[in-house]
């Protein structure tokens, strides 16, 4: 419990960053450690579904399905295609729904809101209302990977492509206090270092992972001995896009913490998780949870920490 001189309204804002996002849970377990539990969560992209997760009381669970992450685990969850992403991503909805229950946003055991992209007219879209697992959908929609999704007449993207940490989310949502977790802060120069998912997957997998990828996909894949020896390897379009898209998500987010920071930030050292280490998630979270622990000191200062 929370000491006597807490802020009324305390929310939790959890950032996108894909696989990078399951830190987002050593974070919520060492703010528990702490004695605080917020009153709010908003989350975009993978912050919204890891909070999603929490808001639904389902975390130990989903914690323990992470951890036993596997690369032939996470190759099982994608399914191939061209039309509208790479990645369509109802296998892994369908897998969260089937193991974790859906419920309605306003059923939850806390108020929780997701933030998506209108594909159309690039507007911030909230989400607070109806299936849990459609919000949560749309706001891990990453352009390129995932589909789009339709919902409520509107074809919806990730929610980090305007707003990778929604602060300005929970002060509309009468958050007197706002801590903030930010996965990319650490991005800035190290995009390529960092992004080598597709290699990794395909040294483990194989021949099985290849033969999953329709034969126009293959080409995206980076081979070895393919360059000239003089020639250094020009990274693949994977590698490209993901390092694009946290170039991207980095300068958005600078611009809108700038323009409403919030009380406390936590950023996590996440740059060598590539795009779709979504199998390391132990290490991932235990980031999370030294970041948080290393801001603990500013939370005793503002009343929010009985330890």
């Amino acid at each position: 419990m929370l000491t006597n001189s807490r802020p009324r309204r305390l929310a939790l804002v959890l950032g996108s960053g894909s696989a990078r996002g399951w830190a987002h849970i050593g974070v919520i377990r060492a703010l528990e450690e702490a004695g605080i539990r917020p009153d709010v969560i908003c989350g975009s992209s993978i912050g919204a579904l890891v909070g999603a997760a929490y808001a639904a009381g389902e975390l130990d669970r989903f914690e323990a399905w992470v951890c036993s992450l596997n690369l032939r685990d996470v190759v099982s969850l994608m399914d191939f295609r061209l039309n509208g992403g790479m990645l369509k991503g109802e296998r892994l909805m369908n897998f969260f729904q089937k193991h974790f229950m859906d419920c309605p946003i306003e059923a939850l055991q806390l108020p929780f809101v997701a933030v998506a992209t209108d594909l159309h007219t690039g507007q911030e879209v909230w989400l607070k209302e109806g299936s849990t697992i459609n919000a949560v959908r749309a706001s891990i929609a990453l352009p390129g990977l995932f589909s789009p999704m339709r919902l409520n007449d509107r074809l919806l993207v990730d929610g980090g492509l305007v707003n990778p940490v929604p602060v300005t989310l929970a002060r509309a949502m009468d958050a007197d206090f706002v801590v903030a977790v930010d996965l990319n802060a650490d991005l800035i120069g190290r995009h390529l270092e960092a992004q080598q998912p597709l290699p990794r997957l395909r040294s483990v997998v194989g021949s099985a992972w290849r033969a999953r990828l329709p034969e126009s996909v293959s080409a995206l894949l980076p081979l070895s001995g393919t360059a000239e020896p003089e020639t250094e390897a020009m990274p693949s379009m994977i590698d490209v896009l993901a390092s694009s898209i946290n170039i991207m998500q980095v300068r958005i987010t600078r611009s809108r913490l700038a323009g409403d920071p919030p009380d406390i930030v936590i950023a996590p050292k996440l740059a060598s998780l590539g795009l779709l280490d979504f199998h390391r998630a132990e290490q991932a979270i235990e980031q999370g949870r030294l970041a948080t622990r290393l801001m603990l000191p500013a939370l005793r200062e503002r009343g929010l920490s009985r330890h």
